[in-house]
């Protein structure tokens, strides 16, 4: 069976950090960008993070710039969103999805597996 499968979420402190993993079963991800969005309650899902396939591009949104970073490990076939100093407004459901193409090209399309989402929230 061909997935990617989220974990790392969970409930956080404001200035608090978690990282978060999509590791992928039945397909490898090392010929594919991988990005990372996010939906929060009542709203549309937005990318967030975007890292090219063999790690030397990635890319952000202004919201997150400075606090998250993007990684991945090829050989264990998993990427990685480290999310540092999080705040209230970072709360949602974090999806991964893969690219069917090797570098960033945007959020808008072109992504053909999705994770299920591992749910984020920050709050004291």
């Amino acid at each position: 069976q061909l997935q990617l499968v989220e974990s790392g979420g969970g409930l956080v402190q404001p200035g608090g950090s978690l990282r978060l993993s999509c590791a992928a079963s039945g397909f490898t991800l090392d010929d594919r960008a991988i990005a990372w969005f996010r939906q929060a309650p009542g709203k549309e899902r937005k990318g967030v993070s975007c890292i090219s396939s063999s790690g030397g591009r990635t890319n952000y949104v202004d919201a997150v710039k400075g606090r998250f970073t993007i990684s991945r490990d090829n050989a264990k076939n998993t990427v990685y969103l480290q999310m540092n100093s999080l705040k209230p407004e970072d709360t949602a459901v974090y999806y991964c999805a893969a690219s069917t193409y090797q570098n960033c090209l945007g959020y808008r399309g072109g992504y053909d597996y999705w994770g299920q989402g591992t749910q984020v929230t920050v709050s004291s």
